[in-house]
């Protein structure tokens, strides 16, 4: 379950990528259905994890419970299979020291502002690679590589021309590969919860 549960943040933050970032210049329509799109997103992975709460305290196998324990096949995080513990908090520490250090900083030189959306997705994706060791679960490179590139992406487009679509590639994008890995993430694990 605290791999679902990492799963359903990952979703919930996606979304909020999209919502936040899928305004101008892109088209208002097609910036509300990407935010409806992303909504159904994040929603179908809060189903599937309601329902895996509720099968797991039906009388789940004990690995499923936690995660991912023997036998589970999802990677198990730390010692005894705690995923938020001791790593994954100094890891969300120093995401929220260089998160918001670094918009400081990037706001003292004056770069344009859609720069901190670019910062927010670099950031996001280096604490996902960050995660893969305490995690120890190689699907994590995944967004952590997608939101890394996509970051950098929107930095180098911040000083360019191009920095009104600072907040599509880095924002909008980076929520789009948090939601769809969530999703197929959620599914793959809810199915093989469901074969139990």
């Amino acid at each position: 379950m605290q791999r679902l549960t990492g799963v359903l943040i990952g979703a919930v933050f996606g979304m909020v990528f999209v919502a936040v970032n899928a305004g101008a210049p892109l088209a208002p329509l097609a910036g509300t259905v990407l935010r409806v799109l992303a909504g159904l997103g994040a929603a179908s992975v809060g189903v599937m994890w309601f329902m895996a709460v509720r099968r797991a305290r039906a009388g789940a196998a004990p690995g499923d419970a936690a995660g991912g324990g023997a036998g589970g096949g999802a990677g198990g995080g730390e010692a005894g299979g705690a995923m938020f513990g001791r790593g994954y908090v100094v890891i969300v520490v120093l995401e929220a020291i260089a998160l918001f250090g670094g918009i400081q900083v990037l706001r003292l030189l004056e770069w344009p502002a859609q720069a901190g959306v670019a910062w927010t997705a670099l950031i996001v994706g280096v604490h996902f690679v960050a995660l893969w060791p305490v995690w120890r679960a190689v699907s994590i490179l995944i967004p952590g590589a997608g939101l890394t590139l996509l970051g950098l992406a929107g930095l180098v487009m911040a000083r360019t021309g191009a920095v009104d679509w600072v907040p599509f590639v880095s924002g909008v994008l980076s929520g789009v590969v948090l939601l769809s890995g969530s999703v197929l993430y959620a599914h793959r694990r809810f199915r093989a919860l469901a074969v139990r």
